[in-house]
């Protein structure tokens, strides 16, 4: 790192991610929590030598043998599973800088010698509590599955069975009777239930109300006037349930109702042509509810503004994967038992191809991916010449309201 880098990390602070400023350290212990922090969240650096408000204090050089045996010490016994920091030494106003790198694990969850898992919280760190954070970090190094989970009190009844008979017999080209196996060990053979309770992914692609058990796996589907999320003025909103088959195709929709149609040279009597790409909202929908986060309880946002779409997603990019990476095709498959099914209920390839195609079909597509708020962004510009169609709300032509999203 150049110093030039250095000062303007200094100038810009310490922060909830990537840099922790330390005037010196002495306890191993210390260092390990701060290492498994970052080694949790999204790695960073630890910077020795400086006050917590940027001043430079420096260390003295006869420390920097005591203090790489501190951290390499810390790294391998007191942080489980091990990591391997790299260390960095740097002169600034002529006073050395020690910086230590760190990177995100891919292991998770680690924790220090006392078992207690640490994660970056503001400009500091705080201890993991909640079995729903402690179930994602886990999830995220592939230990566990939200698809899996158990749904206590959805047993057998739970299922539609037509449904799930209609399935099977398009599946494997035979009758659930002719296989000759109880229904009940059927359905748990297919890893949809265990012991005669439905897992996450049984209970989304075959209950008859899924919503019963859990009401925030949905799609809120919103069409405002304006561009403000902050609106309370909307042409069309719905709280799309059912199963994922069912919130896929009443989500589609929603987008196509919503949106314009042009006649861009064709007949006067066709259809028209829809303002952006049919294949690219079939492809970012599906991929929000194939992938997103079942820990996290929160709800899949399909939002229509006049110059935008958004499809907000619960949960961050899974396993390390970067918005670069998936431009590129590069997946981690975040819920593969309803992976699995979608391939044969969904326009769905998987693959990671499902990003690659839509942005074929419509390259103007961007991701924002918010690791403090826990959710992954997806925005279609829509074209200016249909902004500049609509007309102000009237009277009658809006639903005026307060919409909890």
């Amino acid at each position: 790192m150049q110093a030039s880098e250095l000062y303007d990390i200094l100038k810009r602070g310490e922060d909830s991610t990537t840099h922790q400023f330390k005037s010196n350290v002495t306890s191993p212990n210390a260092v390990a929590a701060e290492m498994v922090a970052f080694s949790n969240t999204q790695g960073g650096m630890l910077i020795l030598g400086v006050d917590d408000t940027g001043n430079v204090l420096g260390i003295d050089p006869d420390e920097v043998t005591r203090l790489n045996m501190l951290i390499s010490n810390s790294a391998a016994n007191h942080v489980k599973n091990p990591i391997n920091p790299i260390t960095e030494n740097l002169m600034i106003d002529g006073k050395l800088v020690m910086l230590i790198h760190v990177k995100e694990g891919l292991d998770k969850p680690y924790m220090d010698n006392q078992g207690i898992i640490w994660v970056k919280s503001g400009a500091d760190k705080r201890k993991v509590t909640s079995k729903e954070e402690l179930r994602r970090l886990f999830q995220s190094s592939g230990l566990i599955y939200a698809d899996e989970m158990l749904i206590q009190g959805a047993g057998m009844q739970a299922i539609n069975k037509e449904k799930f008979a209609r399935y099977f017999e398009k599946a494997y080209n035979m009758t659930v009777e002719e296989t000759g196996v109880q229904f009940d060990t059927l359905f748990e053979n297919l890893h949809l239930a265990r012991g005669g309770i439905l897992n996450m992914a049984g209970l989304l692609l075959f209950a008859k109300t899924p919503s019963r058990w859990k009401p925030m796996c949905m799609i809120k589907a919103v069409s405002f006037w304006g561009n403000s999320i902050g609106g309370t003025e909307y042409r069309d909103s719905e709280d799309i349930e059912g199963t994922l088959d069912e919130q896929f195709a009443n989500g589609m929709g929603f987008l196509l109702r919503n949106l314009k149609k042009t006649q861009q040279g064709q007949d006067f009597n066709s259809l028209g042509i829809l303002e952006v790409s049919k294949i690219a909202l079939q492809e970012l929908l599906q991929n929000a509810l194939i992938h997103r986060d079942y820990f996290k309880s929160a709800p899949i946002r399909a939002l229509i503004f006049d110059n935008r779409i958004e499809i907000i997603n619960p949960g961050t990019l899974p396993n390390s994967l970067t918005i670069e990476n998936i431009r590129y095709g590069n997946s981690a498959i975040r819920n593969p038992i309803i992976a699995s099914f979608a391939a044969k209920m969904l326009p769905y390839r998987g693959l990671g191809s499902g990003i690659i195609r839509a942005l074929r079909e419509q390259p103007n597509i961007s991701f924002e991916e918010d690791r403090a708020g826990e959710q992954f962004k997806v925005i279609i510009p829509r074209p200016e010449e249909m902004n500049r169609s609509f007309s102000a709300p009237t009277a009658g032509s809006y639903t005026l309201g307060l919409i909890n999203l």
